[in-house]
């Protein structure tokens, strides 16, 4: 996917977005994207391999998500702030899987939950 198809929407989002390709790479990061990986040592992360960040055991939930095209969701703490980590991957038209993408929020404190039926 060309850098220049991605949506200008996820840009000023207040959550982190990362887009890598089939091959990992990193193709897109919006502005908190590159805020974060800026306190690891690198803002700038396109072209980039995704596996050169994660450690083996993320490494074969990248692998598997890539491989059958699923989801991987869970929530982290760390400085003090809790994140949700939503992870899925993205198809090309032709029904192919085209690579992952990461969404990375903040949660507040106290977050409530609806049952809507």
């Amino acid at each position: 996917m060309e850098k220049e198809l991605l949506p200008d929407w996820a840009y000023g989002m207040n959550c982190a977005v990362t887009v890598c390709d089939a091959d990992c790479r990193i193709i897109y990061m919006n502005e908190r994207s590159r805020e974060t990986f800026a306190a690891r040592g690198g803002a700038d992360l396109i072209g980039h391999n995704l596996m050169e960040y994660h450690n083996d055991r993320s490494r074969e939930i990248i692998r598997r998500l890539l491989e059958e095209g699923g989801t991987n969701a869970y929530t982290i703490e760390k400085k003090g702030l809790r994140k949700m980590i939503y992870q899925t991957a993205w198809r090309q038209p032709n029904g192919t899987v085209g690579g992952l993408l990461e969404i990375s929020i903040i949660l507040p404190d106290t977050l409530p939950h609806y049952i809507r039926e």
